[in-house]
C-alpha cells in the first residue's frame, strides 16, 4: 500500500505517505462547494505534472553533470464543467542551469517522457514551456 486517505468531514481528506510519513491535506475548491484552504484533488493532479517533471529533468542533469537546483515549475489547471474534469494543465519551467543546445534539447524531452505526464488522459492538454 502506498498511502491512506482520510475524510476528514468538510470536504476535506489527509492522505498519508506511509512509507515516509508525509501528509497532505485536500479541500474541495471554492468553486465546487469548499473552502479552497489547501490543493483540491485535481490541484494535486497537476502539481503532480510539474513535479514529476522537474524530479526526472533532475535525474537526467544530475547524470549529465548538470546543476539545475532553484528551478521553477508554475503550474496552472483549467478545470471544465461538463463533464467536471480538468481540462488543460500549464507548466512554465524557469531552469536555473547552464547547459548547451544539445542538454537543452535532451531535458526537454526527458520532461515529456515523464510517468504522469505519460498517464494523464490525452483529452487533458498540456502546455509545457521551458524558459533557459
Amino acid at each position: 500500500m502506498t498511502s491512506k486517505v482520510t475524510y476528514l468531514g468538510n470536504l476535506r481528506t489527509n492522505s498519508v505517505h506511509l512509507k515516509s510519513g508525509s501528509e497532505i491535506l485536500s479541500d474541495a475548491p471554492l468553486d465546487n462547494n469548499g473552502k479552497g484552504e489547501a490543493f483540491s484533488p485535481t490541484d494535486t493532479v497537476a502539481n503532480a505534472l510539474a513535479s514529476c517533471i522537474l524530479t526526472v529533468m533532475g535525474i537526467k542533469a544530475r547524470d549529465m553533470g548538470i546543476s539545475m537546483t532553484d528551478s521553477v515549475a508554475e503550474v496552472t489547471k483549467h478545470m471544465q464543467s461538463d463533464p467536471r474534469r480538468i481540462a488543460k494543465i500549464e507548466v512554465t519551467i524557469t531552469m536555473q542551469c547552464d547547459a548547451d543546445e544539445k542538454a537543452k534539447i535532451i531535458l526537454e524531452r526527458t520532461a515529456l517522457a515523464c510517468p504522469v505526464y505519460q498517464s494523464l488522459h490525452p483529452d487533458i492538454e498540456k502546455v509545457i514551456t521551458f524558459n533557459w
